[in-house]
């Protein structure tokens, strides 16, 4: 959980006072807060986007929390937002109906002068994280690159100490990453991830000059040899894997895909008859196919079997089919209830959308199959730090090892330059046509 700034608690402690929450429950209140706090970070949206609550609600929703907790969350984030926007409309998520949420306006009023000055130093730090939200958006980027942006540039805000946005200079940058790499000895991906985003915020937000950086210290980049499993040890973890997770490592090592890509198949991505495997909007927004593992083919068959029969279960309930991107939702209102648009590894449990009352189906959870890949890897006493990207990483070198050409391995894993591939030529030990010996054995 994130901790509620000192000041924001105490504003917060009396608008709970004055909307006559019993006492009993303002730790629950501040508990619910904290937690959608932390959801914001981690998710990479600001505490302020109306869209905000809503997913911090459908979260609730997939870890099963009891009804009553799901009210009561709600309406603890929406008093917070009433301080957090000034305390001039009530919560996006209050109930019209409970008057312990919805108090009289003159009671929000009166809180106006003891809030500004909480609000006043952030104002412009919210306009940046609102305007980075809609800007990545716009452009069409990742959810992961709005949660990475979001997290360097709240360590940037703390770094500053709430210095304004518009008084920012390239030196503000400078001693950021110099921080980074001399006090926190941060790793050089990790100051390169740090470089990027405040690059984006002065470039795409501030529209202001960057600066030159050659003279600004940078952690020393190291060569990395990435983790590689032998065939055998892939079948140790496999047998120890429950379906359909057994499945999805089949896909992750029988096709060479990202954990995120295999989570969001759909059934449209599957062609049995050229047999292939087609994977839409990965890394970069780029397409590719890849050719389906013929070993897998009675298994991939038998889940769509399972697909089509919850599928029918749920359209006889009357649910509103699956989740969609937003342009798809838009452009095809009826997309959702398609067969072709359900997820291939789906989530068993409904989510609730409180802002339509709705349910909808997910897909499966990235962190429930790492939770059952490393279960896996601990039962089958494997030696070596193995994460479900390992599995694309023995995909890859499995191919060099087989004499494939590295422009062939570079298309089915999707690399957009060969360089990128080439570090899989340090996991295949070089041969001669002479037996490989140490020289101490000449």
């Amino acid at each position: 959980m994130t901790d509620i700034h000192a000041d924001n608690l105490v504003q917060y402690d009396a608008l709970l006072a004055r909307k006559q929450v019993p006492q009993k429950y303002l730790s629950y209140f501040r508990m619910w807060v904290r937690s959608y706090l932390a959801f914001c970070r981690k998710q990479g949206v600001p505490e302020l986007h109306p869209e905000s609550p809503d997913r911090f609600m459908l979260a609730l929703e997939e870890q099963g929390k009891a009804p009553f907790q799901q009210k009561q969350a709600a309406q603890a984030v929406a008093i917070y937002g009433e301080l957090l926007s000034g305390c001039e409309k009530p919560g996006q998520l209050a109930s019209k109906n409970d008057a312990s949420v919805t108090s009289q306006q003159h009671d929000l009023h009166a809180l106006t002068e003891a809030c500004a000055p909480v609000i006043e130093d952030l104002s412009d730090w919210k306009q940046v994280y609102a305007e980075l939200f809609n800007v990545i958006r716009t452009r069409h980027y990742s959810q992961k690159t709005l949660k990475t942006y979001t997290t360097w540039l709240r360590h940037f805000q703390g770094f500053v100490q709430n210095k304004k946005p518009s008084s920012l200079t390239p030196m503000d940058v400078k001693a950021f990453l110099n921080y980074l790499a001399i006090d926190r000895r941060v790793a050089a991906s990790t100051q390169n991830q740090a470089f990027n985003a405040l690059l984006f915020l002065f470039r795409h937000i501030l529209r202001r000059d960057f600066g030159d950086h050659r003279d600004t210290v940078r952690a020393k980049s190291k060569p990395y040899i990435p983790v590689v499993l032998s065939r055998q040890e892939v079948d140790a973890v496999l047998d120890h894997l429950r379906p359909p997770y057994d499945l999805v490592v089949k896909l992750l090592y029988g096709c060479g895909l990202r954990l995120f890509e295999c989570v969001k198949l759909r059934l449209h991505n599957f062609n049995f008859d050229a047999g292939v495997l087609t994977v839409h909007d990965g890394k970069g927004q780029k397409d590719r196919t890849v050719p389906l593992p013929l070993v897998t083919l009675p298994a991939l068959k038998a889940q769509i079997e399972l697909v089509k029969k919850l599928h029918d279960e749920d359209l006889r309930a009357g649910y509103a089919g699956v989740f969609m991107d937003s342009q798809l939702e838009t452009k095809y209102p009826a997309a959702g209830k398609e067969l072709v648009w359900q997820w291939f590894f789906l989530a068993y449990k409904l989510t609730l959308v409180p802002s339509s009352n709705e349910k909808r189906r997910y897909h499966l959870h990235e962190s429930h199959v790492q939770r059952d890949i490393h279960t896996a890897v601990g039962r089958a006493k494997l030696l070596k730090r193995v994460s479900a990207h390992t599995f694309r990483h023995s995909f890859a070198t499995h191919l060099l090892q087989a004499n494939y050409d590295i422009r062939t391995i570079q298309t089915l894993l999707g690399h957009s330059d060969v360089r990128t591939t080439m570090i899989y030529t340090h996991c295949v030990p070089s041969k001669t046509l002479k037996e490989t010996k140490s020289p101490l054995d000449f």
